[in-house]
C-alpha cells in the first residue's frame, strides 16, 4: 500500500469528497511530512513507525477523521464538542477541511503516543 493508493482511493470520490480528502492529505503531510500513507479499512490511513496515527473516510453524507487510540480520543472532548463522536472517530462535513489547530492537536498527542509507546 502506498501514497498513489491513496491517492486512487481520493479519485474514486465524488468532487466534493476528493477536494475535501485531498486538501486534509495535505494538512497532515503538512504537520508530520514522514507520515505513511495507506489504504486500510476502505479509508486513506497515515502510519509513522509502522503505527497508524490517523484515518480518513468518506462515507454517503459525512467525512471521519479516526483515531486507532480511542483513550487518546477522549481526552479532546472539549475540542470535538461540536461534532459527532463515536469511539475512535469522529464525522465532520463533506465539504468541510479541519482547522489546522485542531488537527495539529490530534496528530501531535498520537505521535507522542506512539512514541512513548516504544
Amino acid at each position: 500500500m502506498s501514497a498513489s493508493e491513496v491517492t486512487a482511493y481520493i479519485k474514486a470520490q465524488d468532487p466534493t469528497k476528493a477536494k475535501t480528502l485531498e486538501a486534509m492529505r495535505k494538512l497532515l503531510l503538512e504537520i508530520e511530512p514522514k507520515l505513511e500513507q495507506t489504504v486500510a479499512w476502505k479509508s486513506a490511513m497515515f502510519k509513522y513507525q509502522d503505527k497508524f496515527v490517523v484515518g480518513l473516510c468518506a462515507h454517503k453524507a459525512h467525512m471521519s477523521f479516526s483515531l486507532p487510540s480511542s483513550e487518546l480520543l477522549g481526552t479532546f472532548t472539549e475540542d470535538l464538542k461540536d461534532f459527532v463522536v463515536s469511539k475512535n472517530s469522529f464525522q465532520f462535513g463533506v465539504d468541510q477541511v479541519l482547522p489546522k489547530k485542531l488537527v495539529s492537536k490530534l496528530v501531535k498527542a498520537r505521535l507522542a503516543e506512539i512514541r512513548g509507546s516504544k
